[in-house]
């Protein structure tokens, strides 16, 4: 706000005609704005009016700066340069905008336009319309140069707005297959391109002046492969399906894109020389690693089997040993021993030559009177057998005595962790553990699991097998009462047989039968009931390589 005396000078010289120092214009009546203008801007008149004349909260509009003259008699306010009349003094303020756009003391972005308003600013974000539009209320909108008449369409032609321009069409319409270019020419429309499948699946569209026809489409499919019903595409030709193919007998065709191939069979494999398939020797191929004994090739696979003494195991691979005893092939007593058996018989009988049959002993001729087989008591005409007092019964031919079976009736004395072996006249408790680096397999079998260096490895048994075999006092010596050997055996096998403990009195002795078979005979006689545990150790040299196998065999020798 400004209070000068050069508002009021400036309204006199406006009406005197003169004009503000700094301006060409005069100060009219009618060019109250310019002289209110430039008064506003602090010019001094070229010549100074005579006193104000008083108007009474009159204001004038002059822009953006307002004229008001005050009531008269405010003392003191005036200027010292108006105080020409003391008792009459006039107020005038001038209010002057400020345009922050043009003294650049505005805060708008660079983005961002100043718009000068009455006592401050606005920022308008600025929109750019591109060619064809125009900003109406902060928005772009289409110009529609046909109502605007800004078109440049020629005479007989007529303007259509379009989005940010105009065309110009020939006031006359084309035939149907034709559209009008920019210039009204009416030009063919090609509707294989302009229209979405105007053909079927299987057909080429072609374009023909004013319309288009489809054409079936005609493929050439390579070798292995055939047109598609639609004849849209190639597939393939199953020649195995179809029976084309040209596999022999006993083959399996497999369909290939394009082609196909012949396989063998499972257990056959394929001869280029004969160009047929041929069975697989799968004993020949791997051998000892199919089957634990005995491997028989046959028609597309093997099959196992196992020798004398043993039978096929459950898993078609392995082989059991088979007891022989029980089916009785011996006259009297039956021993099972790995891979065979040993017949022996009672007191009072002998065994054959044969091997199975046991003869009855004419015990008084031959023991000068001894009739009994423990202990006879003569009497006269006649004699009677007695039987010792433990672990025999008297037979009922009343001459013999009869082992008790302890194990077999419950009688022993055996904890739930041992293993009760019924012998002649008694039972013993066995104890059954594998020892360490070793694992139980079955009741009498431990296999080995590991070893610490290959030293080692050469000299630990491979598989530990318990025994027990129990004979009277009267057996004939020299007795052979164990075999051993590998299962199955290979040409160029060879064992060492040794016992290495256990017969440190040299009650038993070893006889190798073959280079795969060997023996362990008892060939001291043994006068008293007395037991016996030794160690049968069989090395198998088998293609450069020692193996070693341990029977463990518990001998009992009882009264007779």
């Amino acid at each position: 706000a400004l209070r000068d005396s050069r508002c009021q000078a400036g309204m006199n010289a406006a009406r005197a005609g003169h004009a503000c120092e700094g301006s060409s214009q005069l100060c009219g009546e009618d060019s109250q704005t310019d002289c209110c203008n430039c008064c506003a801007l602090g010019l001094r008149l070229r010549r100074e009016g005579e006193g104000c004349e008083v108007h009474q909260h009159l204001s004038y509009p002059c822009g953006h700066v307002f004229l008001t003259c005050c009531e008269e008699g405010e003392e003191g306010l005036a200027p010292p340069m108006i105080k020409k009349k003391q008792r009459k003094i006039t107020l005038c303020f001038f209010f002057a905008d400020v345009n922050e756009c043009v003294t650049n003391t505005h805060t708008c972005q660079a983005d961002e336009r100043c718009v000068n308003t009455v006592g401050g600013f606005v920022c308008e974000r600025q929109i750019l319309c591109s060619s064809g539009y125009q900003l109406r209320n902060g928005v772009c909108e289409d110009i529609d140069e046909c109502v605007m008449r800004t078109h440049n369409c020629g005479m007989g032609f007529q303007c259509q707005n379009t989005d940010g321009s105009f065309t110009c069409n020939l006031k006359q319409r084309c035939l149907t297959g034709f559209t009008q270019d920019s210039h009204g020419n009416c030009i063919d429309i090609d509707e294989c391109s302009s229209v979405s499948e105007p053909c079927t699946t299987g057909f080429n569209c072609i374009n023909t002046v004013g319309s288009y026809t489809c054409q079936r489409k005609i493929i050439m499919c390579s070798r292995g492969y055939h047109s598609s019903p639609d004849g849209a595409r190639c597939i393939d030709v199953d020649e195995c399906q179809m029976g084309t193919h040209r596999c022999g007998e006993g083959q399996i065709c497999h369909n290939l894109p394009g082609s196909y191939r012949c396989d063998c069979q499972t257990g056959y494999q394929y001869d280029a020389i004969r160009q047929l398939c041929v069975d697989v020797n799968e004993c020949w191929r791997y051998p000892g690693r199919l089957c634990a004994q005995t491997c028989d090739n046959t028609a597309g696979s093997y099959q196992c089997s196992c020798t004398t003494g043993f039978s096929l195991a459950f898993d078609g691979k392995n082989c059991e040993d088979v007891n022989e005893c029980d089916n009785n092939p011996c006259s009297q007593e039956c021993a099972n021993i790995y891979g065979s058996y040993q017949c022996y018989c009672r007191m009072g009988y002998y065994l054959k030559e044969d091997g199975h049959t046991c003869e009855d002993i004419d015990e008084c001729s031959q023991s000068i009177g001894n009739l009994c087989a423990f202990q006879c008591v003569n009497v006269p005409g006649s004699y009677k057998c007695a039987c010792p007092p433990h672990g025999y019964s008297m037979s009922p031919n009343g001459r013999t005595c009869q082992d008790i079976d302890e194990c077999a009736i419950g009688s022993h004395n055996c904890s739930a962790s041992q293993i009760c072996f019924n012998i002649q006249g008694g039972f013993r408790c066995l104890s059954f553990a594998c020892p360490d680096n070793y694992r139980r397999v079955s009741d009498i079998r431990c296999e080995r699991v590991s070893c610490p260096n290959f030293q080692q490895c050469q000299t630990m048994p491979l598989r530990i097998t318990y025994y027990q075999l129990s004979f009277q006092t009267n057996i004939v010596i020299p007795a052979q009462i164990f075999r051993i050997g590998p299962s199955p055996a290979y040409s160029g096998d060879n064992i060492i047989i040794s016992i290495p403990h256990g017969n440190e009195e040299g009650y038993f002795s070893t006889r190798k039968l073959n280079s795969f078979t060997g023996a362990v005979y008892l060939h001291r006689q043994v006068r008293e009931p007395r037991d016996f545990l030794i160690d049968v150790e069989m090395k198998l040299l088998r293609q450069g390589t020692f193996t070693t196998f341990l029977a463990r065999i518990y001998v009992f020798i009882t009264l007779r």
